[in-house]
């Protein structure tokens, strides 16, 4: 069993920067296509970024690119989504999500991955 446990948000003003932490525990780790969605009031649940087993492949939403990076630390069993420039149209619930894949794809749907974070609030002002 995996659990995945985020840390990192807050509230932040318009052109700030936060940088959100998912901790997984198990021996899947390694193994994991890692990404992070995010459901704002309303709105259903969308990908944000997505990056492969080893890190050498990583994958933005439009609306995020050259905003925020996401990056993983296998040796320490977490993942990591910098988010600098926010913006108001950013506050969501963010959630980090992991499935094990045997290649270096990254599922951009929600319902690909198996586990799934509780959630950390991002909330920015303007």
């Amino acid at each position: 069993q995996v659990q995945l446990v985020e840390s990192g948000g807050g509230l932040v003003q318009a052109g700030g920067s936060l940088r959100l932490s998912c901790a997984a525990s198990g021996r899947t780790f390694s193994r994991s296509a890692m990404a992070w969605f995010r459901q704002a009031p309303g709105k259903e649940r969308e990908f944000v970024a997505g990056i492969s087993r080893s890190g050498g492949s990583t994958y933005y939403a439009d609306s995020v690119k050259g905003r925020f990076t996401i990056s993983r630390d296998n040796a320490k069993n977490t993942a990591y989504l910098q988010m600098n420039s926010l913006k108001p149209e950013d506050t969501a619930v963010y959630y980090c999500a992991s499935r094990v894949v045997v290649t270096t794809v990254v599922p951009t749907q929600a319902s690909e991955y198996e586990y799934w974070g509780q959630g950390t609030q991002v909330t920015v002002s303007s």
